[in-house]
């Protein structure tokens, strides 16, 4: 048999993991054959047994099993791996399809059957078909939690060298599996950058799932992160289980409940999970980030958080900026936010003039950007800047924001007021002397 890997299947089986179960060698060799070329990875067992152990071991997004083996249908089987805990989808192979077989097979959870004999684009068929169900309700149950969420989307933009810096060392760390630890104030953009590194990691096809660790109710979070096995013996896939393959950001980590502090430790350093009313443990394929605004040192002397979680999340730590230490880049981002909700609300955009720029790049930002993004987003509705903002300069657009001097004015003006006016000081952080600073204020002061 020919087997051609240039098909339509491509897509959806690349990246599937299969476990095949049947008692014939033939049989076995003819299914591993058909799926080689196509998956990432397929396991062959003879038996039941062999394939719990298997399950065991690794996770699998589908188990394709025959139905009559010695030791045991797979129907059997099936049932029973439903009670210990089973993610995998399923296809049975089977030569008899009465209607009772199939009545008790779609109770137990197999999502398709095979006939025999069948030819290879059957199977093929099949397995296409059963992933893609698999994956649309993956990205279904992601999809309607992200928009209740409100999670946070957006580039990380800036050329400041305080964010070249944090883009520099997300570089190094993209094709990494350790642990990332974001800290930095509230608003300065700590899931944009694990987003960021998401998308350059080799894990970008898979799913970013973000979780904000104060905002599940104490009573919900083992079945909301973990997973539960329902009265029906189906699996309820928490989210560690939806994010298999990709990214779990864990935001507030400081707020986390004492016992799901305990039960993430356990899953980082086993990188298994077992779901509420499980027998077994789940094998996981996931790349941890973390995020938080407190002080952790403080919070585990405390008792807030415990010593051994801290020290296991706290490996490579990435300091996210303040929007005063990145002022350079508060021009661009107020432009594209301008631009962003003029276009969603559909509402005329304001003229960001030479004045209102210098307004907001001599502005403190205590709320980093999540404030300057609030403030833009307020302002168009408004039609108008507050007033602290408002400008009557008569350089606007790309000028405004591009001319030289302007920018120049911008960033020695910012600089001399985190100088407290001190000229010196400023010159000395600038590289420049004394007297080119004098110079210039006495043009601008005029």
């Amino acid at each position: 048999m020919v087997i051609n890997t240039m098909d339509d299947y491509g897509g959806t089986l690349s990246g599937a993991s299969v476990l095949v179960i049947d008692d014939e060698p033939g049989m076995r060799n003819f299914l591993t054959k058909i799926l080689e070329p196509r998956v990432k990875r397929v396991d062959e067992v003879g038996s039941p047994k062999e394939a719990t152990l298997k399950l065991d071991e690794a996770h699998y997004d589908l188990v394709i099993v025959d139905n009559l083996m010695p030791g045991g249908t797979g129907l059997d089987w099936v049932t029973e791996q439903r009670r210990k805990g089973f993610f995998a989808d399923t296809i049975m192979i089977t030569a008899y399809a009465d209607l009772e077989t199939a009545i008790a097979a779609l109770r137990a959870g197999v999502s398709d059957f095979v006939l025999k004999p069948f030819r290879a684009n059957q199977l093929l068929n099949a397995v296409a078909r059963t992933l893609d169900r698999k994956y649309l309700r993956r990205d279904n149950a992601l999809l309607l939690r992200e928009v209740h969420a409100g999670s946070a989307r957006g580039k990380l933009l800036g050329a400041s060298q305080a964010l070249t810096n944090v883009r520099s060392m997300l570089a190094r760390l993209a094709p990494l599996p350790t642990p990332v630890l974001f800290t930095g104030a509230s608003g300065t953009g700590k899931e944009l950058a694990a987003r960021y590194l998401h998308r350059m990691s080799d894990r970008a096809e898979k799913p970013f799932v973000a979780v904000n660790c104060a905002a599940i109710a104490p009573d919900r979070i083992a079945s909301e992160l973990f997973g539960v096995v329902e009265e029906d013996d189906r699996l309820k896939p928490g989210l560690l289980l939806l994010a298999d393959g990709g990214t779990l950001f864990l935001d507030e980590v400081a707020q986390m409940p004492d016992q799901l502090q305990a039960a993430l430790l356990r899953v980082l350093e086993d990188k298994r999970v077992r779901p509420v009313g499980a027998e077994r443990e789940i094998p996981l394929n996931l790349r941890f980030l973390f995020a938080t605004n407190a002080d952790l040192n403080d919070a585990v002397a405390q008792g807030h958080v415990r010593a051994d979680l801290y020290h296991r999340i706290n490996i490579m730590r990435i300091e996210m900026p303040l929007l005063r230490d990145r002022s350079e880049d508060i021009v661009e981002l107020a432009a594209l936010f301008m631009e962003e909700f003029a276009t969603t609300l559909g509402m005329p955009r304001l003229d960001l003039d030479e004045e209102t720029l210098l307004k907001l790049c001599r502005y403190d930002w205590p709320g980093n950007v999540r404030e300057l993004k609030n403030l833009i987003e307020r302002s168009v509705i408004l039609g108008e800047f507050p007033e602290e903002f408002a400008g009557s300069g008569a350089v606007t657009g790309a000028q405004a924001i591009e001319n030289l001097d302007l920018v120049m004015q911008r960033h020695i003006l910012h600089v001399l007021d985190l100088c407290d006016g001190n000229r010196a000081e400023a010159a000395r952080r600038l590289g420049v002397s004394r007297k080119t600073i004098d110079r210039k204020m006495a043009v601008w002061m005029v």
